[in-house]
């Protein structure tokens, strides 16, 4: 007898990065709200929770999109790029993070980890602080998912978390991970492929 997916199992399969969406379709703060409810269900080294949560909008997704540009910019210039291809890079950025709809920075904190004298066990708190927090991003983004909402995580942060922090006015202790990008679809996504099952598990 055949049955259908379980609801979990069936966002785990439909959920799609979107990076197009519907400009007059903003959630609303409690909308919003329920997310972040979902995310801090997610589990977390010893219960730690180290997640911590941005809400952009509006005038705030602009200051984010050109701190994020500034660094882009700079780096990329660094780096020997072609100036004309890093302005691409950066306008392309900016359009990405403003057409959004809203944005949620997510970020990690350290002050609740344990903390130990020596680098090899800091590492390795700070990794288990880092998956922590992805997990309550991929909680947020599929309970966005059941809700009817497309998101899209982006790690493009990690490379300015100094400028993000100082652009808006976060903790010192606020460490960005990532940019989840909230909103109405403006199309169907494509499925993409995935390796089969097989090629990346080995028992025993």
């Amino acid at each position: 007898m055949s049955h259908a997916p379980a609801p979990v199992a069936r966002w785990v399969r439909e959920r799609r990065s979107v990076r197009r969406f519907r400009p007059d379709d903003v959630p609303s703060p409690a909308e919003v709200m329920s997310l972040l409810e979902a995310a801090t269900w997610a589990p977390s080294s010893h219960n730690r929770q180290p997640w911590r949560f941005a809400v952009l909008l509006d005038t705030k997704k602009r200051i984010l999109a050109e701190a994020m540009g500034l660094r882009l910019r700079a780096d990329r210039l660094a780096d020997g790029a072609n100036a004309v291809e890093v302005e691409a890079d950066a306008n392309r950025s900016y359009a990405r993070l403003t057409q959004s709809p809203a944005i949620i920075l997510v970020c990690l904190t350290l002050e609740e980890m344990d903390r130990y004298p020596d680098e090899r066990r800091a590492a390795a708190e700070r990794l288990m602080a880092v998956q922590s927090v992805a997990m309550a991003g991929q909680t947020l983004m599929l309970a966005a998912h059941a809700a009817g909402w497309g998101s899209c995580w982006m790690c493009a942060p990690l490379f300015a978390p100094d400028e993000v922090r100082l652009a808006l006015g976060l903790p010192d202790s606020w460490d960005p991970q990532g940019a989840i990008l909230l909103g109405r679809s403006l199309s169907q996504q494509a499925v993409r492929p995935r390796r089969p099952v097989n090629e990346v598990v080995r028992w025993g």
